[in-house]
């Protein structure tokens, strides 16, 4: 979104400045979103590698003992389990964020209207590249035109339309003064009598 493509949609500097700055603050409010998620992400893969470093040690100073090896492996199971989670949980959230991004790159006039009616099962996600979105924005483009800014809206009905001042149906403007007198000499059932 530049000022160059809002100025060709014809709108005025004021309302290209409130546009502006409207998406500024949404451009602003998702880095921010995304920094605490890198910093929460980078403080949990810290705490994994912390974890880990303690079971090896734990590892190397048990010995023989066969039980504190049992738990240290439970431990170590725990810690593989958590990590996976987080790994799902990392990617779930960069896919949305890599989804919506798509969207907004779309044109979707709304995106989570546009997501609902998307197969997410079959996008998958490879780098930053979304993998099947393509396929199915396309289709949504052919049958649901209108959820995309820049697509073809809907057509109007041609044709007469009732009330409208098309084919006559506006009455001929009258001259004020012959029709105060023509009401006038109704009042007073005069009629055409002069």
């Amino acid at each position: 979104m530049n000022r160059e493509a809002l100025k060709e949609l014809g709108l005025t500097d004021e309302q290209i400045d409130a546009v502006m700055k409207a998406h500024g603050q949404s451009v602003n409010t998702t880095k921010e979103e995304l920094k605490t998620a890198q910093t929460e992400a980078q403080s949990l893969k810290d705490q994994l590698k912390e974890r880990d470093t303690q079971l090896e040690e734990l590892s190397a100073q048990s010995g023989n003992n066969e039980a504190l090896k049992q738990q240290l492996e439970a431990l170590k199971e725990a810690n593989k389990q958590k990590a996976a989670e987080y790994e799902a949980k990392l990617h779930k959230q960069t896919y949305d964020y890599a989804l919506d991004r798509a969207l907004m790159g779309a044109k979707a006039r709304n995106p989570l209207a546009v997501k609902a009616l998307l197969d997410t099962d079959v996008i998958k996600l490879d780098g930053d590249k979304l993998l099947g979105l393509d396929d199915q924005l396309n289709k949504l483009r052919e049958s649901d035109g209108y959820l995309f800014a820049g697509e073809a809206e809907p057509p109007k009905p041609s044709g007469y339309t009732p009330g409208s001042p098309q084919r006559g149906n506006t009455p001929k403007p009258k001259d004020a003064y012959e029709a105060g007198k023509q009401r006038a000499m109704e009042r007073h059932n005069k009629g055409d009598d002069k």
